[in-house]
């Protein structure tokens, strides 16, 4: 997204007199973008103001003289990185939104403890957090076949779909790598509802993953953190 604004941005002219308030702020950036911008937030840092557009974070001033693509804020007094804890607020949701009637369902011991992800069969990352969740117990993934990579990745998805124990087809493939077999002909009409899903939600990348408070993390995490933020879930 921020690749197909910043020449926008820079080839529109940067000088403004100075702004006043966030809704100003918001006017002029769309101005320069030519695009939408979903949030405007003055922060406490610099004088800066955050501009949450197309899923991503970026800032500028009160004059709008500039604009900071890609640039991680980061508070000195105790080092967080307040980019990525505000883009984590900002792109949760509510789970129980979750189309979950679409995903192959795992439920472990007493699977109390829920999460899912959206997942590519052909996404390397995908394949190595599917090793690490089988040390996982105590829990219900939902896995939404995402298949975004390439025509065999849809194939795979549909096959996986079609088989009788999806959740054995699944995991026979991306934990001990044994290609589903399968035929692919069934009603597999939750696929192409899922890449809709996913679209929606501004998942441009595999695996992703969504916990019951509605943070959203982004890539094969280690399986530490996981298990970190399913301890933090109410009754946990």
């Amino acid at each position: 997204m921020l690749k197909k604004l910043l020449p926008m941005a820079l080839a529109a002219a940067l000088c403004l007199p100075a702004i006043a308030d966030e809704a100003s702020v918001r006017t002029a950036v769309e101005a320069k973008l030519n695009s939408k911008v979903d949030r405007v937030t003055k922060t406490p840092y610099l004088g800066l103001y955050e501009i949450f557009v197309g899923g991503d974070i970026i800032y500028t001033d009160e004059k709008v003289s500039a604009l900071l693509f890609e640039g991680k804020l980061v508070d000195t007094k105790n080092m967080k990185n307040i980019t990525n804890e505000r883009i984590q607020k900002l792109t949760a949701i509510k789970f129980s939104d979750l189309p979950l009637e679409l995903a192959v369902k795992q439920v472990r011991g007493d699977g109390k403890r829920m999460f899912a992800t959206f997942e590519d069969p052909n996404c390397g990352y995908c394949k190595k957090l599917a090793k690490d969740l089988t040390k996982l117990d105590n829990v219900t993934i939902y896995t939404f076949l995402y298949p975004i990579l390439s025509p065999d990745s849809l194939e795979k998805s549909k096959q996986i779909w079609c088989a009788t124990d999806k959740a054995k087809a699944w995991n026979d493939w991306m934990v001990d790598g044994k290609a589903p077999t399968g035929k692919s002909d069934c009603d597999t009409a939750a696929v192409q509802k899922t890449v809709e899903a996913g679209r929606k939600l501004a998942i441009n990348g595999t695996p992703t993953i969504f916990f019951a408070d509605g943070e959203r993390i982004p890539g094969a995490v280690p399986v530490a953190r996981i298990e970190e933020k399913l301890a933090q879930q109410p009754g946990k």
